[in-house]
């Protein structure tokens, strides 16, 4: 990973008057940058971390979860004021220098008004037939790998991927082999990953919540981030962290981002603004950006920003063979959707099964911290890992907001959590009839960076949502918000691909409507052509 820090920070250069800025490097941030890179606009990225440093710890265990070596200092609290450290990650190419590579578009249902035990997911809207070109732009930009065809659930697709998948090991190829037995249609999961001929990939074994130090793992930085730097007018400024944005006289166009960079404030100037912090910072930023014009903080006049976060309901489960060894070096290979739209007899309990990446000793003792390290390393050497997903529904009580001395409240109230129950409880009986006598369980909460979103939804009526379809803010004309906030709901699916499809659509609209006709003299041969 020694090439990520080429691009690992840059004086401000007072001179570089930017005519876009876009706060935030991750997919979102990323791959408008990507798009507008071409254009011949000067795009100022304001990351407030740092690149990653290629180091041994990258892929130790102890460091990543008992030392928490790379998480955020920064605590959060909840509503009864308990506080803790959450599951936040600042770095150059954000979380997804520490995702599990899956790449999944959302189902063509998951667009639509979808009813629950326990609420309602809304209509988006754009539709899948909106994003679908885009889907497969970021499939070919992430280099994508995967089967087409075979899942039952997958929406309708232009072509395949743009790589074969990835081969099972022999403990997930008999464990697909059994499912299919059973009656299930398991697949290949899609997968950002530079494997095979010629590619980095060495099935190292650490990969899922684990920095890449090969750049092999396709995350915001290496696929998005460092080709738009090569076009020369794109510049990335980090260890910035932005405060607030400042809203002009007539409280509607966004002139300025206050920064805070090595303890010494500085103030930028812009024509455009694009905020893809994550959901979490992205509503904090704009509430913390109140005025006397908006006195409930930017793009907020409909009051929802910051309210409606989700977080996936994940419950991690560990099949045990007591007697049989587990060697599997890269097992995120598998997934099933077969009870995506519910399980039999009951349609509400439903989601995606995927596997996990390897679970390692350090992992159990930092969430078990009293079982005894020959236990934890045990049950890591004969458990095969998986991954119970399923949709929270958005509450309008479920909420961040900025308190004093800047100290972060989140309340978060799960929509729909015994439905998921019910699924895990069936997914637990399936994995004993597939030869696991014994099944551990355990549910990752919003303290884990577990999918956040929909703290700046969009929608049509500005009564209700802060964005519109391009994730424009209904209030600033000149403001966007392009990450997993604006998501109206979570479905059941990893979320970066759908963050990345809809910034690849956003940077589109921006480049014809904010710099048409413009063109960079030298463009990169890393940019893709527009999708139709």
């Amino acid at each position: 990973m020694a090439a990520s820090t080429r691009f690992a920070s840059s004086e401000w250069d007072p001179g570089f008057a930017p005519d876009a800025v876009i706060i935030g490097s991750g997919v979102g941030g990323s791959a408008v940058a990507l798009r507008l890179a071409a254009s011949g606009a000067r795009i100022l990225i304001i990351e407030r971390g740092e690149a990653l440093p290629n180091e041994p710890q990258n892929s130790d265990a102890e460091a990543v979860f008992v030392q928490n070596r790379y998480r955020t200092t920064e605590l959060y609290q909840d509503e009864t004021g308990a506080r803790y450290r959450p599951g936040q990650y600042y770095y150059v190419g954000g979380h997804t220098k520490f995702y599990g590579t899956a790449m999944f578009r959302f189902r063509a249902s998951d667009f639509d008004e979808t009813r629950h035990e326990d609420g309602i997911s809304p209509r988006w809207p754009v539709s899948y037939a909106d994003l679908a070109p885009f889907y497969a732009e970021a499939e070919a930009l992430f280099g994508v790998r995967g089967q087409a065809g075979v899942d039952p659930t997958e929406p309708p697709r232009a072509a395949g991927y743009p790589h074969r998948p990835i081969p099972h090991e022999p403990v997930i190829a008999a464990l697909a082999t059994g499912l299919a037995r059973q009656g299930l249609r398991p697949f290949h999961m899609p997968s950002a990953i530079d494997h095979g001929d010629g590619g980095a990939c060495i099935r190292c074994g650490t990969c899922d919540a684990f920095a890449c130090r090969l750049d092999a793992k396709g995350d915001a930085e290496t696929r998005l981030l460092r080709p738009a730097l090569r076009a020369g007018n794109v510049r990335l400024l980090t260890g910035a962290r932005v405060r607030r944005l400042v809203a002009g006289p007539d409280g509607r166009s966004i002139v300025a981002a206050e920064i805070d960079r090595a303890g010494q404030p500085l103030t930028i100037t812009a024509p455009l603004f694009i905020l893809s912090a994550g959901a979490i910072n992205s509503a904090l930023i704009l509430l913390r950006s109140a005025d006397a014009r908006n006195p409930q903080g930017l793009a907020n006049s409909s009051g929802v920003v910051g309210r409606y976060l989700m977080n996936h309901h994940l419950s991690g489960l560990m099949g045990l063979r007591p007697f049989a060894r587990n060697d599997t070096r890269f097992p995120k290979t598998l997934t099933l959707n077969d009870f995506y739209h519910g399980i039999p007899g009951d349609p509400a309990a439903r989601g995606n099964v995927q596997m996990l990446g390897n679970i390692q000793g350090p992992m159990i003792r930092a969430a078990y911290p009293r079982m005894p390290r020959a236990l934890a390393d045990r049950l890591a050497r004969h458990s095969v890992d998986f991954l119970a997903m399923s949709e929270d529904t958005p509450k309008y009580d479920s909420r961040v907001r900025p308190l004093q001395r800047d100290e972060v409240e989140v309340s978060y109230h799960p929509g729909d959590r015994p439905a998921h129950d019910r699924f895990v409880r069936h997914i637990r009986g399936l994995l004993r009839r597939s030869g696991f006598p014994v099944v551990l369980g355990h549910s990752f909460g919003i303290r884990a960076p577990s999918h956040q979103c929909g703290t700046v939804r969009m929608g049509d009526d500005p009564r209700h949502a802060a964005l519109d379809a391009l994730c424009r803010a209904h209030d600033h004309p000149n403001l966007y918000v392009v990450d997993a906030g604006f998501f109206p709901s979570s479905a059941a699916l990893n979320p970066a691909l759908t963050v990345a499809a809809q910034a690849l659509r956003v940077g589109a609209h921006l480049r014809e409507s904010w710099f048409p006709g413009r063109r960079h003299p030298n463009p990169t041969s890393q940019e893709t052509p527009d999708a139709a």
